[in-house]
C-alpha cells in the first residue's frame, strides 16, 4: 500500500517515511506512527505523520 491515503494509516502502523531533508535523496526512515498531521483524505506526496520517536515526515510505504 502507498501512503497517499489517510484511511490506510492509523497510530501504531509501521511505515517508511521520507523526512524533509531527505526528499532530494529519497532516503527512507522506518518507524511506527504516533500522530497523523495531514488533515485531508489524500495527499499526492504522502500523508504527513509523527513517529513514536518524534521524527516527522511523509509516508512513502506502509509495511505489513
Amino acid at each position: 500500500m502507498n501512503g497517499t491515503e489517510r484511511k490506510n494509516i492509523r497510530p501504531g502502523t509501521k511505515v517508511k517515511i521520507v523526512q524533509k531533508q531527505d526528499q532530494r535523496t529519497g532516503r527512507l526512515t522506518e518507524g511506527v506512527v504516533k500522530d497523523l498531521l495531514t488533515n485531508s483524505a489524500i495527499h499526492p506526496r504522502g500523508i504527513k505523520v509523527r513517529l513514536v520517536n518524534g521524527i516527522v515526515g511523509r509516508v512513502q510505504e506502509i509495511i505489513g
